[in-house]
């Protein structure tokens, strides 16, 4: 087995109540502390998209985190998950601020489904109002890289800014103005599956596939499906791999490059994809249909990406050269 380690900081919650309502303007400013974090690189992995301008200062593989107040205290380090349905936090901090514990919960990782004791969580402000959460998972710190993960249920009504130039990304409420107007702006249209934004007008090497946004990923995850049906068309290089999810398990996989990646008229070339037999394409009723997971590695080949959970929309730039090559789709391939 190769000694790379990706983050894969998905999850999927089997049962349990939601969040009481969904937050709303930007929190504070600097992360409290610095946390570890898993080993492993996207850079370490996906050499041919990877822009080198990318910085983000606080993280040190790319896992971008917002800052969020927990009852009035903080500000704290939570990952921004579109690929989540659930909001977690870190056994640690639960600790500290002495969160009452809640039931245990059935949990679904990328590496499978486990047992996980969760806690009750007051006054999470991530913009203007403050909501509290019922039964978050608690988890190891160290195998989310933060103090702990913004699900689904926490960004209903939110929307996903990451701005690439800029090297920033933002949480807003989804009535404020999103980037219209500037050049290079497409919008792809979404639909909802258990929480996730979805994309069905999608093609890998002219295969019909489900896309997944996954911003809680490093790099982008095919299921067994996508890699047997891309057999048949161009596929280069196979490495081994291994994917840890939140839980702390590992996932062995392969990765290759997709020649061409078409999402509702933007198309990608020589995108970098982990296959592996992911327990989220069973869980989500897409293991037995070509799909896959878009992670980090595809979203950093734009100037701009803005994920809208209220409108169910992927707004991106398309920039004027990448070292991942972004163009737009005049035809499905």
């Amino acid at each position: 087995m190769a000694n790379v380690l990706i983050s894969v900081s998905l999850l999927l919650l089997a049962t349990g109540p939601a969040v009481a309502q969904s937050p709303s303007a930007p929190a504070s400013s600097e992360p409290s502390s610095q946390l570890e974090t898993v080993t492993g690189t996207a850079s370490s992995v996906d050499k041919a998209t990877q822009t080198e301008d990318v910085r983000f200062r606080t993280e040190v593989n790319d896992r971008m985190t917002v800052p969020v107040r927990l009852s009035g205290k903080g500000p704290y380090r939570f990952l921004v998950d579109t690929g989540a349905d659930r909001t977690a936090i870190s056994r640690d901090l639960a600790s500290r601020l002495k969160l009452s514990a809640g039931e245990n919960v059935e949990l679904h990782s990328v590496a499978g489904a486990s047992s996980v004791s969760t806690a009750n969580v007051l006054g999470l402000q991530l913009t203007r109002k403050a909501v509290n959460i019922s039964d978050a998972p608690l988890l190891e710190s160290a195998n989310m890289g933060a103090d702990g993960i913004l699900g689904t249920d926490s960004l209903a009504s939110q929307r996903v800014v990451f701005d690439f130039a800029a090297q920033t990304m933002s949480v807003v409420p989804a009535a404020t103005p999103d980037f219209r107007d500037e050049p290079g702006t497409i919008v792809v249209e979404a639909r909802r599956r258990n929480g996730r934004l979805v994309v069905t007008d999608a093609y890998a090497n002219g295969e019909h596939i489900t896309v997944v946004l996954d911003t809680g990923s490093q790099i982008s995850i095919g299921n067994e499906a996508l890699q047997k049906a891309l057999l048949r068309s161009s596929l280069s290089g196979s490495e081994p791999v291994e994917l840890e999810s939140v839980t702390g398990e590992k996932l062995a996989g392969n990765y290759m490059f997709v020649r061409e990646i078409e999402l509702g008229g933007i198309g990608l070339k020589n995108l970098a994809v982990v296959f592996a037999p992911a327990h989220t394409f069973k869980q989500l009723k897409l293991d037995n249909k070509p799909a896959l997971l878009l992670g980090m590695n595809a979203m950093r080949a734009f100037k701009k990406v803005s994920i809208d959970f209220s409108r169910n929309t992927l707004r991106v730039i398309v920039p004027e050269s990448s070292r991942l090559d972004v163009r737009l789709a005049d035809a499905r391939f």
